[in-house]
């Protein structure tokens, strides 16, 4: 959510460093010589054990600029320290978020490019293009633990058994308020509902003159915003064996409810968005509401402090199909993938697991916009989130996010990460869907089963290959 840039950077092999291999030096390594984060600047917490030989090799990384700015810093020297320990030469580009898919698209298409791309969202449409992670997802688990159940359904295709991605983190997708405009509205708390974000976000507007932040455009909040409004009234675009249910009375009462909070709670500048836009309304003191991770928060902090005192968070609301459909997908999902073309695959896959083994400094770093996928990784970070160390006040603040891992899910929940999920996630077809009966263009019901044309379309392509099931 900042301006495109691209950033590379070269580590030079260090003759002073083994690299050590094999099993037995492994574990020589792991039992006797941790290396700890010390000094300043030192991005490493500690050195992982390699499988394999990788001296001399490269490494290139394709992934998007993230939207707490001092991760990059720290990801940049963290990968070069890396490269410097094992005698690989690497590279780290970084583009803004917008950008990546088209990006991974061309590379994969071209054939050549970075050995590693990494996405804030499932791109289960290149699994045929991509190699199996499986093993990789494996020795992680064989050193960390099981793998969050959110995260293993965001890369792993039930239909094939193939790990199309490695999934090793998540941003929490909560919903950040204006506590003072709640607490004018008699709702200190903010919303805990669909139902009261549109009776408050309602007399907020028209009493305190402050719209609500949920967008109907084409990028990739809006569809989070969407899919998380669909799941509360009980609908979804596919069911759990990859058919094709979105057209449904549930979806219709989604649609309908967009409108009337639309008319009632927002304005038409919600319909151009991009994905920084809630962002910068919130920062602005503009909106009541957002659907986000952190990080805009993080910005007002530094930029806006009254502003970021006031913002604080709630879990995803209740609506009509009660607690346990108040569900998020992951504000941001990091599935890493290494394209078939890559030149050295197991440079690649020793640089993810040493991501993994060092996932509480990318967790600091990021100023907790990073949850682990192997939560055994982070173990500081519950007591983080009971006391912010980047100065929230009250220290509690984050709090809420400590059961991100129970509301959090996965994109076409309640079915897989499917590549059909995947070709739509990356197009506007739910908030589109939102946005015509929002802007009287159609009927709740005609956008709805315009949404289903363009769905069963998708779903019946990617039955085609082979990478879904359903169709039954």
């Amino acid at each position: 959510m900042r301006d495109d840039r691209l950033r590379s950077m070269i580590a030079r092999p260090a003759s002073r460093r083994r690299v050590l291999q094999g099993a037995g030096a492994s574990a020589l390594l792991a039992a006797s010589t941790p290396f700890f984060r010390t000094g300043a600047g030192a991005a490493t917490l500690r050195q992982t054990p390699t499988t394999r030989n990788i001296e001399g090799t490269n490494l290139s990384i394709l992934l998007w600029s993230h939207f707490v700015p001092r991760h990059d810093v720290w990801f940049d020297q963290f990968v070069a320290e890396w490269g410097e320990a094992n005698g690989v030469t690497v590279q780290v580009d970084h583009i803004n978020t917008a950008d990546i898919p088209a990006a991974i698209a061309a590379e994969i298409g071209a054939g050549q490019g970075h050995d590693i791309v990494e996405h804030i969202a499932s791109l289960a449409q290149y699994e045929k293009s991509v190699l199996d992670l499986t093993d990789l997802v494996d020795e992680a688990t064989a050193r960390h633990g099981e793998q969050l159940p959110m995260a293993r359904r965001n890369s792993f295709n039930p239909t094939t058994e193939v790990y199309y991605g490695f999934c090793h983190g998540y941003a929490p997708d909560p919903g950040n308020y204006r506590r003072s405009l709640w607490e004018t509205a008699g709702m200190e708390a903010g919303p805990d509902s669909w139902e009261t974000l549109l009776t408050g976000g309602a007399a907020i507007k028209a009493d305190q003159g402050v719209q609500m932040g949920l967008g109907m455009s084409n990028e990739i909040d809006s569809r989070m915003a969407a899919q998380s409004l669909m799941w509360a009234y009980g609908a979804a675009v596919q069911d759990e064996n990859e058919n094709v249910v979105i057209n449904s009375p549930e979806t219709l009462a989604a649609v309908e409810y967009m409108a009337q909070l639309y008319q009632q709670a927002m304005t038409p500048e919600v319909f151009g968005w991009n994905a920084a836009s809630n962002n910068q309304l919130l920062v602005a003191g503009r909106a009541s509401y957002i659907l986000n991770s952190i990080s805009a928060y993080r910005t007002a902090q530094r930029d806006q402090p009254e502003t970021g005192a006031d913002i604080f968070f709630t879990r995803p609301i209740v609506g009509p199909a009660g607690e346990e459909a108040a569900l998020a997908h992951g504000h941001a999902v990091f599935v890493s993938m290494i394209p078939n073309y890559a030149q050295y695959p197991d440079t690649a896959k020793e640089f993810l697991l040493h991501l993994v083994g060092n996932y509480a400094a990318a967790c600091e770093e990021s100023e907790l916009y990073n949850f682990p996928a192997w939560t055994s990784t982070v173990p500081e970070l519950e007591g983080w989130l009971t006391e912010d160390p980047f100065g929230s006040e009250p220290a509690d603040k984050l709090a809420v996010l400590q059961t991100a891992n129970d509301w959090t899910t996965n994109l076409g929940h309640p079915g897989p990460a499917n590549a059909a999920m995947g070709e739509i996630f990356a197009l506007p077809i739910l908030p589109n869907m939102m946005a015509r009966a929002a802007q009287g263009q159609q009927s709740a019901q005609d956008s709805v089963a315009q949404a289903e044309q363009e769905v069963n379309e998708i779903f019946a392509k990617w039955r085609g290959e082979g990478l879904i099931g359903g169709g039954a």
